[in-house]
């Protein structure tokens, strides 16, 4: 047998019987099989052999296996299975000898008892020959065969830890700001919060632990109705800073040992999303969607496994703790391997649309009369971007409890979108849905041109469906549909013209011939 540290890998070896890893049991002891064991199961099962009586295997008998736990007729390694007529037999004999209703033929002679001598040495040398094989004693038996210690876990090692980012390659906030203005329009404050906050956070990661001042992490939870651009403004910070980013719903995700995701889950997706390095996924950024469906549910007296425990479980995470998470998979089972990923330098940033908030922000800021003179209209702050007034003690009557808002410093309101900011959605952004459009067009060499008066049709269609940005895709979706079918079977057609009335229904897009 091996202890741990021969052949050393720089993986942890896991106990086949009690499945903790090295740094949890010690020191492991290396099986035949590649199984690997504690000491502490080592000397359990040792315990286990030394207070079996095993006096009657030693003197060639063989008694029922009840000491065991096996059924009468037993065989040990080396011995046929005695049948029932042979001990019945054994039995009848036993009792005419001890009546003595024998005749002198009958009675054993030298060399009979000899020969049952002999017998008895040789019963005893196969029990002695079968022990090795016996099935308490061989470890890869024991464990049933389908446990070899190939679940390990990965060993942290000093100094291996590198920033991905050097502070001197940290754009500044202006830069950052700048960067996201190319591709997202309006929301002036976000992209501003935004920039500071993570400018600091990888200025920290960069850096590491100050001697004197140790400096803690900004994450941040965005507030904005649907649509309103809070899963793409993270996505392009990630492809700024270039660095790991897992996207997450929290919908999904329920308290330990119920269906559905498991908290950890979150960081395996990262680490996921990082290649399965942990030093990448350790300076990487999770964004979970959705964290509004979390709140509190009001007057329910049923568990609430995918509300508040799911919120109190991720208190760890968000502050900052060693989660050991499986490699390639969502789920921890005994054949996955699993890995040691520490929380503290990654950049949590939690969305959510919080519908009905801004009823709640409204109650608030009209606690003065109701009625009287100095009563305010209830509709006084509809026309208003109420969300940013929102304050902690709203976010807590939603439903969040205080501890989870505590580890969300950075709160930031996105507002609604405006026609004016529809219709720069559509044409400035680098990716912007009318270019991604023109470039395909522009590969069976056809021209696409969409009309002023075409962009405000479209922005005011987009306003009335109140589902924000995604309404565009699906407004342009369906009157492109007809064009890109159309097109590829004219060769000849060299430019198409996008008319309000072709976005109205009532005309058709201009088309010119080439030459």
């Amino acid at each position: 047998m091996e202890d741990y540290n021969q052949n050393d890998n720089g993986y942890e070896s896991i106990c086949s019987v009690c499945r903790r890893s090295e740094s949890v049991a010690g020191k492991m002891l290396k099986m035949p099989g590649n199984t690997w064991i504690c000491n502490d199961c080592m000397q359990k099962t040792m315990d286990m052999v030394n207070a079996m009586d095993l006096g009657p295997y030693m003197n060639g008998e063989m008694p029922p296996m009840g000491g065991f736990g096996m059924p009468f007729g037993f065989a040990m390694p080396g011995q046929p299975k005695p049948e029932a007529s042979q001990t019945e037999e054994k039995k009848d004999a036993d009792s005419v000898v001890e009546s003595g209703d024998t005749d002198s033929e009958d009675q054993p002679t030298k060399e009979d008892k000899k020969d049952d001598d002999k017998s008895k040495d040789d019963n005893v040398k196969n029990v002695m020959g079968g022990m090795p094989r016996f099935s308490f004693l061989n470890m890869n038996d024991l464990l049933g065969g389908g446990f070899s210690g190939s679940r390990k876990v990965k060993k942290k090692k000093k100094g291996e830890y590198k920033p991905l980012i050097e502070l001197k390659d940290i754009p500044a906030p202006h830069e950052i700001r700048a960067k996201l203005d190319e591709y997202v329009i309006g929301q002036d404050m976000a992209k501003k919060a935004i920039s500071v906050a993570v400018y600091n956070h990888y200025k920290r990661v960069a850096t590491g632990t100050q001697e004197d001042i140790e400096i803690e992490k900004s994450n941040m939870l965005m507030i904005g109705p649907t649509g309103s651009g809070k899963t793409y403004l993270v996505r392009t910070l990630a492809k700024i800073l270039n660095v790991p980013l897992a996207i997450t719903d929290a919908t999904s995700l329920t308290e330990a040992g119920y269906i559905g995701d498991d908290i950890e889950s979150v960081v395996s997706k990262l680490l996921a999303a990082a290649d399965n390095d942990v030093n990448k996924a350790e300076q990487g950024i999770i964004f979970i969607d959705e964290i509004d469906k979390l709140a509190k549910k009001a007057n329910s007296n049923t568990r609430d496994v995918s509300g508040e425990s799911v919120q109190q479980g991720m208190l760890k995470l968000l502050e900052g703790a060693d989660i050991e998470v499986p490699i390639g998979s969502s789920s921890k089972n005994a054949m996955v391997p699993t890995t040691i990923v520490n929380t503290s330098n990654i950049l949590f940033i939690c969305a959510g649309a919080f519908a009905g908030l801004d009823e709640i922000i409204k109650k608030r800021l009209n606690k003065q009369n109701t009625i009287g003179f100095a009563a305010e209209l209830k509709d006084k702050f509809d026309k208003e971007n109420v969300l940013a007034q929102v304050k902690t003690e709203d976010i807590r009557k939603f439903g969040m409890i205080p501890e989870f808002i505590g580890r969300l410093p950075m709160v930031i309101t996105l507002e609604s979108l405006t026609k004016d900011m529809y219709v720069q959605i559509l044409s400035e952004p680098k990716n912007a849905i009318l270019k991604q459009y023109q470039k395909l067009l522009e590969l069976d060499e056809v021209r696409l041109v969409f009309s002023e008066d075409c962009l405000e049709a479209i922005a005011e269609k987009a306003s009335q469906e109140e589902t924000g940005a995604r309404a565009l895709r699906a407004i342009i979706d369906k009157f492109m549909l007809d064009i890109m079918y159309e097109i590829p079977k004219d060769k000849n057609i060299g430019t198409v013209t996008i008319t309000k009335a072709y976005i109205e229904g009532s005309g058709g897009p201009v088309i010119e011939m080439r030459g």
